[in-house]
C-alpha cells in the first residue's frame, strides 16, 4: 500500500513545507513527552502515529535521514518513553534552528555520539571549528531499490575533502514524480544527479502532484521511455527550478545523449554510468561554487584588506577623518571599519566602473542575467525610477508614440517627457470602492494599437509600458498581453515595470508571469510547429493585415506571426524592494534580439542618469542579492508566500479581527470578467491545486499573494490614520494606503514571529474597538457608524485622463500629445496662472470655458499616480476628486496658491515643437527603418 503524501487539504500548504515539517515535529514532540510522563500504551500508540504521519515526508530531506529515523523507530520498538522524547525534541530543535548544517551532533543518534556498534558516524567535517561551510542537499534519482539508498549516499559522502568549499548531504528518490516532489518540497536541494532507468511513478500517494503534472507541465512526461526520462526529468526540473544544476549518469551512448541539443540546454555535465564518482562530487561542488561567487563583493573584501592610501575626493574612505575625530567617531562606533575600508572613489584594482564595466562589475552583470533568465542585465543605484527612465530615453526619441499605463509610477511620465515621446494613456479598471485601480485590460490596449492603425499611425507607435504587478498586487497575463500586441505590430517593445515583482522569477508559479519568463516562453513557442499552424489558421480567418475596422479582431484571441516577430522585452526591478539589496538598489533585464542597435544610445542614457560617483555598498548588495536568490530564493520566496497566506487566514477567520478589518481576496480586487477560471481565492474550501495554477496560466489578472490589502475603513481609520497609529504604538511599518485601507507585503525578510505579532496587535485594536462601542453612548455609536459610511461608501469617483489640449496634439493624432511641450510652457511664468481648487471661476470655466489646462504634474498620495499631466485639459471629474481628497500629501500643488493652469492666451498660436513623422533624432535612422 501506498503511504501518504506531504499533503493536506489545504491548498496554501504546498508553500509551507517548512512549517508544516515543523508542526508534525511538534506534534510527535508533544505526543512522546506526554509518553514519558504518562508510559502507556495509549500514548505509545500516539506516538507510533505521529512519526507515521511525518516519515513519508521525511524521505525529501537528508536531516534526520534514514539512521536518526531508524533510531527513533527503534527507541519505540524498545519502548524507552524518555528517550525516545529526548531523541525526537533534539531533532526537532535542529530542524528549528537550522543546527544541523553546521553542527556534527545533531547527525548523531545518542547523545555521547556514539552509534550501536559503537563508532561516531558524523558527516565528515561538520565538526570543524574553523570556518563555517555553507551546507546545502543534492539530489540522487536512481533506479537501484530503496535497500541500496543509504549506501549510495555513503559513496558521495566519503568523497568529501577538507578542501571542498561547501558541505552537502544526498536525498535519494527512485521516481520521477519524487523528483518533483523532492525538488517542490525541500528548497536546499541545489544540484541534482540523474542516473537511467528509474520509473516514474511516485511510491506515495501524491494528488497535488498529478494535479500539478497535469496543469503546469502537461502530463507528457509519463509516455516518455524509460531512456527518454532521465532528459524529460531534467527539463521539468529545468522548468520548475532553473537555477538547479543537474547531471545526467546515462548508460547509452553518451557522446550521443551530450550532444542532443535539448539535453546540452537542461544538463550541465553529462557522464557514462557510475565510472568517475569522484567527477560527480567535484562536479556538483563546482557548479554551487559558480553561483555562490560574487566577483564584485569578492574583489571588494580583498580590497577593504589591502594598505591603501588615498589622495582622490574621498575622505570617508579608510575611516581615518571618522575615527581619528574628536565629534563624529560614534559614527565609526555604529557603522564599524569595515563600511570605510569598503569605501573608494577609484575604478582601479578591480573595483570596476558602473559607467563602463569590463571587469567585476561586468562578470557580476552576466551572473544577474543568468540568474534572472535574459541576455544582459545593468545595475544602477538610484532606484528603479532611474532605471525606467533610463529604458525610455535610450528606446524613445521625439514624436514617437509610447502607450503608457496613466496609473504607472511617475518616472514612466518624466521618461516621457525627457524623451520628448508622445504618451497615449491607456486606463486601468478602477475599484472605486478602495480608491484605487487595477490592470489595464488586454481589451483597451488592443483597441489602442488598432485605433493608432486606423488612424495611419502605427509606424509611430515605439513602446508599451505597464506595470507588472501593480502596486495592489494584480499580475498581468504577460505572456497573452505580448503576443496580442506583437500580432499587431510585430516589432514593438515592451518595458515591463516589475519593482514590486522581482522575487516571481524564484517561483515556479509567479515566474511565467513576469516580462522574462513570458517572453522565454514565447520565444520557445515561436520556434515550435504549432506557432506557425495557429498563425496560418489565424490568417485564414482574419487575413494577415488585422483590419481594424473588423470587430472581430478586438474580439479573437491573437498570435503573431512567427517569421515577422521582432521579440523585445525590458523588465525594471526595485531589487532592494524584495531582495537583500540596500535601499536604491536596481536592475534594467535585457531580452531584446535588436539590442545591438540601441545599444549606443542605451550606453548615453546610462551616461545620463548613473552617477560617476556610484555607491559602492549598493552595487555589493546586488551582487550579493542574485547569490540569495540563486541558492536559496526558491525556498525564500516560498516561504513569503506562505506567511502572506497565514496572515490573510489569521485575519478573515479570526472572530474578533475580522468584525472590523479584513483581507481583500482576488474576488474583490479582480472583477470576475478577468477571472474566466473563476479563481476567487487561496483559501476557498474545495479549490485544488489544478484550479489555482489554471487560475495563474490563464486569468487575464492574478493576485500577487504576497501583497496584502487590509480594510481599515471599517474599524472607522482611514489609511493614513491607521499606518500612522501602527508605526507609532506598535512598532509596525506598512507600505502604502488608500482612503479605507493599507497595503502589507510579505518578503524573504518575514518570520511567522513578525506574522504573530501582526495579528496580536490587530485583535488588541479591534478588541478596543469592540469594548468602546460596548460602552460607548448611542451618539458615539452613530459617530462610528457614520465615520464608516464616510470611508466606504462615500466615495469620490476615480478620475479618468480627459485629452491634451489641441495646442499639444499633432493633426491627425488620436489621444497622445506632446506632454513635454506642455512640461515646458510651465517655465515661464508670465504664461501660467494660478486659480484656487475652490473658486467659482474654475466651476465657470468648467462650464463654458476657456479650457482649464494643467501646466504640471499633480500627484496625491493616496493613489500615487498623476491625475493631471502637463498639458492636459480638466475636466469636472479631475477636479471634483480633488477637492474631495482628505491627503496631506500631493506632489505638485500648493493649496494657498492654488491650481497651476497654463494661461488661454499662452496656447493660442503655440508653435509645435514634435517632429514629423519618421524623424527619430537621437535613435537615427530614416522612416523607412526607424523601428529596426
Amino acid at each position: 500500500m501506498k503511504s501518504a503524501a506531504p499533503h493536506s487539504e489545504r491548498i496554501d500548504r504546498l508553500f509551507s513545507t517548512a512549517e508544516a515539517r515543523l508542526e508534525r515535529w511538534y506534534a510527535l514532540v508533544s505526543v512522546a513527552q506526554a509518553w514519558a510522563v504518562k508510559p502507556d500504551r495509549a500514548a505509545r500508540a500516539a506516538v507510533e502515529v505521529a512519526l507515521a504521519e511525518l516519515r513519508p515526508a521525511e524521505s525529501f530531506f537528508a536531516y534526520p535521514g534514514p539512521r536518526l529515523l531508524r533510531a527513533v523507530e527503534d527507541e519505540i520498538a524498545q519502548g524507552d518513553a524518555g528517550d525516545v522524547a529526548r531523541l525526537v525534541r533534539r531533532i526537532y530543535n535542529a530542524l528549528l534552528s537550522s543546527g544541523y548544517r553546521a553542527d556534527a551532533a545533531d547527525w548523531e543518534t545518542s547523545d555521547d555520539g556514539a552509534d550501536s556498534d559503537g563508532m561516531v558516524r558524523l558527516p565528515p567535517r561538520l565538526d570543524s571549528a574553523d570556518t563555517r561551510r555553507p551546507y546545502f542537499e543534492t539530489l540522487i534519482v536512481s533506479p537501484a531499490p530503496p535497500s541500496r539508498w543509504p549506501a549510495i549516499a555513503l559513496d558521495l559522502r566519503r568523497l568529501r575533502r577538507p578542501e571542498d568549499q561547501f558541505v552537502y548531504e544526498s536525498v535519494v528518490v527512485g521516481s520521477f514524480e519524487d523528483a518533483l516532489l523532492a525538488a517542490l518540497f525541500n528548497g536546499s536541494i541545489e544540484a541534482v544527479v540523474i542516473y537511467d532507468g528509474f520509473p516514474f511513478a511516485s511510491q506515495h500517494d501524491a494528488p497535488i502532484l498529478h494535479e500539478l503534472l497535469a496543469s503546469q507541465f502537461g502530463s507528457q512526461a509519463n509516455g516518455a521511455t524509460v531512456e527518454e526520462q532521465g532528459a524529460q526529468l531534467a527539463r521539468t526540473l529545468k522548468r520548475i527550478r532553473p537555477e538547479l544544476d543537474v547531471y545526467l549518469l546515462s548508460r547509452r551512448n553518451v557522446g550521443e545523449v551530450a550532444g542532443d541539443a535539448e539535453v546540452a540546454r537542461h544538463v550541465r555535465r553529462v557522464f557514462y554510468g557510475i565510472e568517475e564518482p569522484l567527477e560527480i562530487h567535484l562536479s556538483v561542488i563546482e557548479g554551487v561554487a559558480e553561483r555562490f561567487e560574487t566577483p564584485y563583493f569578492d574583489n571588494l573584501k580583498r580590497y577593504a584588506q589591502r594598505p591603501i592610501g588615498t589622495f582622490h575626493a574621498l575622505p570617508i574612505a579608510r575611516g581615518k577623518s571618522i575615527f581619528r575625530s574628536n565629534w563624529i567617531r560614534d559614527m565609526g562606533e555604529f557603522y564599524g571599519p569595515t563600511l570605510f575600508l569598503a569605501e573608494s572613489s577609484a575604478t582601479t584594482g578591480g573595483l570596476d566602473s558602473l559607467l563602463e564595466p569590463t571587469g567585476t562589475i561586468k562578470r557580476a552583470q552576466d551572473m544577474a542575467a543568468r540568474a534572472f533568465g535574459c541576455d544582459r542585465v545593468f545595475f544602477v543605484t538610484h532606484g528603479t525610477s532611474t532605471s525606467n527612465k533610463m529604458v525610455e530615453q535610450a528606446l524613445l526619441a521625439p514624436g514617437d508614440i509610447a502607450i503608457v499605463d496613466r496609473n504607472c509610477h511617475k518616472s514612466h511620465h518624466y521618461g516621457m517627457v525627457m524623451a520628448g515621446a508622445q504618451p497615449y494613456y491607456v486606463e486601468a479598471y478602477p475599484m472605486t470602492a478602495y480608491s484605487m485601480y487595477g490592470g489595464v485590460p488586454l481589451r483597451s490596449l488592443k483597441k489602442a494599437l488598432l485605433g493608432l492603425k486606423a488612424a495611419g499611425r502605427l509606424d509611430r507607435v515605439r513602446l508599451v509600458t505597464l506595470t507588472n504587478c501593480t502596486f495592489d498586487g494584480h499580475v498581468y497575463n504577460t505572456r497573452r498581453v505580448m503576443e496580442e500586441l506583437l500580432a499587431i505590430k510585430p516589432d514593438l517593445i515592451f518595458l515591463w515595470d516589475e519593482a514590486w515583482f522581482g522575487f516571481a522569477r524564484f517561483s515556479p508559479f509567479l515566474r511565467p508571469r513576469t516580462a522574462m519568463g513570458a517572453a522565454a516562453d514565447i520565444e520557445a513557442w515561436l520556434q515550435t510547429p504549432a506557432a506557425a499552424e495557429a498563425y496560418a489558421a489565424q490568417a485564414k480567418t482574419l487575413g494577415s493585415d488585422l483590419d481594424p475596422s473588423d470587430a472581430r479582431v478586438l474580439d479573437a484571441r491573437l498570435v503573431p506571426d512567427p517569421a515577422n516577430v521582432r521579440l523585445r522585452v525590458y523588465q525594471t526591478n526595485s531589487t532592494h524592494k524584495s531582495m537583500s539589496s540596500l535601499r536604491q538598489g536596481s536592475m534594467v533585464l535585457v531580452r531584446d534580439v535588436d539590442f545591438h542597435r540601441v545599444e549606443a544610445q542605451f550606453k548615453e542614457a546610462v551616461f545620463t542618469h548613473a552617477s560617476t560617483s556610484p555607491n559602492l555598498q549598493i552595487i555589493a548588495t546586488l551582487d550579493l542579492a542574485r547569490r540569495q536568490m540563486e541558492l536559496e530564493g526558491y525556498e525564500l520566496v516560498t516561504r513569503a508566500i506562505q506567511l502572506a497566506l497565514d496572515i490573510r487566514r489569521a485575519v478573515n477567520g479570526h472572530p474578533l479581527i475580522s468584525k472590523y478589518f479584513r483581507m481583500l481576496d482576488a474576488a474583490e480586487m479582480i472583477p470576475a470578467e478577468y477571472r474566466a477560471s473563476g479563481f476567487t481565492s487561496f483559501l476557498r474550501a474545495g479549490l485544488t491545486w489544478g484550479d489555482a495554477v489554471k487560475a495563474m496560466r490563464e486569468d487575464e489578472f492574478f493576485l500577487d499573494p504576497t501583497r496584502l490589502t487590509l480594510v481599515c475603513g471599517t474599524a472607522g481609520f482611514d489609511g493614513t490614520q491607521f499606518k500612522g497609529l501602527l508605526a507609532s504604538k506598535y512598532e509596525i511599518q506598512l507600505n502604502k494606503t488608500s482612503r479605507n485601507s493599507v497595503l502589507l507585503q510579505t518578503n524573504i525578510n518575514n518570520t511567522l514571529s513578525d506574522v504573530a505579532h501582526l495579528v496580536k496587535v490587530l485583535a488588541e485594536i479591534a478588541g478596543g474597538i469592540d469594548e468602546q462601542l460596548k460602552q460607548g453612548t448611542d451618539a458615539e455609536r452613530a459617530a462610528f457608524k457614520a465615520r464608516v459610511k464616510s470611508l466606504m461608501e462615500d466615495v469620490p469617483d476615480l478620475p479618468n485622463f480627459t485629452r491634451f489640449h489641441d495646442s499639444f496634439r499633432e493633426k491627425g493624432a488620436t489621444i497622445e500629445g506632446d506632454m513635454r511641450a506642455g512640461f515646458y510652457a510651465a517655465y515661464h511664468e508670465d504664461g501660467c496662472e494660478h486659480i484656487p481648487l475652490g473658486s467659482e471661476e474654475i466651476d465657470k470655466r468648467l462650464m463654458s470655458g476657456p479650457d482649464l489646462v494643467s501646466a504640471s504634474f499633480v500627484i496625491p498620495y493616496p493613489p500615487g499616480f498623476p491625475i493631471m499631466v502637463p498639458g492636459q485639459v480638466l475636466d469636472a471629474g479631475t477636479i471634483g476628486f480633488m477637492r474631495k481628497l482628505d491627503v496631506k500629501e500631493i506632489h505638485g500643488f500648493n493649496a494657498s496658491r492654488g491650481l497651476k493652469l497654463i494661461k488661454p492666451s499662452a496656447l493660442v498660436g503655440r508653435e509645435k515643437t514634435t517632429p514629423a513623422p519618421g524623424a527619430r533624432g537621437a535613435t537615427g535612422g530614416a522612416k523607412g527603418e526607424r523601428h529596426a
